[in-house]
């Protein structure tokens, strides 16, 4: 790359231009704008994700400050608030999310060798979410509790690569469960969720489209047993059982077979039991499935950390939503910089590098590889370890 360009205008390079256009056409994102072109947004934003900006001021003041060098940059229009606060309020939202899903396609394909952490070639996907408080007063719209707001982050996470493929912006009354009637099946993969997702309609529709669920008991839940498998208890499994539910509406929801599991884990020592329909692998997978579901746990703290995404530049929700989307495409970004550069730093370290070069001539690689050899390796194995190498 030219070592005349800035850090900025090289992160850029990985942004498939020709796929973000085909977005903004889909949903006549620059239709009748003169100067601050959905592109504009779409890199003022990033920039502010990435140097986490308090304020719509604080963006304007930091970019104007550069000048001629933002026509360097690639950001062509005027930056003012108006400008921005207008753009977040007025464009679809959709040509972000559409966009985000361009580059979580190009990432999976990037992470498809990435191990989990289990002996495992199939596809594993971990469902959960996280909520996001707000003020009824400025966010009416996301109305959680009587004197509350909040939105609500519904997202499925593959765990080879922690990429999220699937996720869902809901105001906080949106119960948990109905991200999954939402979800596209894929036959032989394996969904991760906890108790709160447990739906025997939903189960089943998960099993008819020849996928596999593994999810956490309630205390509450009646099932016979049939049959009970040896266990080995060594391996820390109490039971291993074929059950069916015996309440009328379980049962017509869910009339097939179920696999009960109980574990007991000793790092914890607590006794958990697990629900499934596969019948295939060892009840101790099953369980080590399970723990791996921690992942989107950490994903959400990680995002939450070092995106800006617990405090908002607009107050509609079509602001709202642009900046979640916007902040999932840096996260995606930092993965396929990590991939295609072969680069033996965290995302966390590599977002903190970018955070503070952006604007020096010199070639992204070069930024990076100085880098290695002298970060401290304690610290990097302080972090989580949702991007341990």
């Amino acid at each position: 790359m030219n070592a005349g360009r800035t850090i900025f205008a090289q992160l850029m390079d990985f942004v498939p231009y020709y796929e973000f256009r085909k977005c903004v056409e889909r949903y006549r994102g620059d239709y009748k704008v003169k100067s601050f072109s959905c592109l504009n947004q779409f890199m003022v934003m990033v920039f502010a994700q990435i140097t986490f900006r308090e304020s719509l001021r604080d963006i304007q003041t930091c970019l104007r400050a550069l000048g001629k060098k933002l026509y360097h940059l690639g950001i062509r229009g005027q930056i003012s608030r108006n400008n921005l606060a207008n753009a977040n309020k007025v464009r679809d939202w959709r040509i972000y999310a559409d966009f985000a899903l361009v580059l979580i396609k190009q990432a999976r394909e990037l992470c498809i060798k990435d191990e989990i952490g289990v002996d495992l070639n199939e596809m594993v996907y971990a469902l959960d979410s996280t909520t996001i408080d707000l003020s009824l007063t400025l966010f009416p719209w996301a109305r959680f509790r009587r004197h509350k707001a909040a939105v609500k982050l519904h997202t499925m996470l593959d765990l080879r690569g922690n990429i999220p493929t699937f996720i869902w912006v809901t105001d906080g009354k949106v119960h948990d469960v109905n991200a999954v009637d939402l979800l596209l099946i894929e036959p032989g993969a394996y969904y991760v969720f906890d108790r709160g997702y447990l739906s025997f309609d939903r189960l089943h529709r998960i099993h008819e489209s020849k996928g596999f669920f593994i999810t956490r008991l309630k205390r509450n839940t009646k099932l016979r047993r049939l049959y009970s498998a040896p266990v080995d208890k060594t391996k820390g499994i109490l039971l291993d059982q074929t059950v069916v539910p015996t309440v009328f509406y379980s049962a017509k929801d869910y009339p097939d077979k179920l696999r009960r599991i109980r574990f007991y884990d000793k790092e914890t020592k607590k006794h958990l039991e697990f629900l499934t329909n596969n019948f295939a692998l060892p009840a101790e997978l099953i369980a080590q499935l399970y723990k791996c579901r921690w992942q989107i746990e950490l994903f959400f703290k990680w995002i939450k950390q070092h995106l800006r995404i617990k405090a908002f530049y607009g107050t509609s929700e079509n602001a709202v939503k642009t900046q979640v989307w916007i902040a999932i495409c840096v996260y995606v970004l930092v993965i396929i910089i990590k991939k295609k550069m072969n680069l033996e730093l965290s995302p966390y370290t590599i977002l903190q590098i970018l955070s503070v070069t952006l604007f020096e001539k010199t070639p992204i690689s070069q930024v990076f590889s100085e880098q290695i050899d002298t970060f401290d390796k304690e610290h990097n194995a302080m972090q989580l370890n949702l991007f341990d190498l």
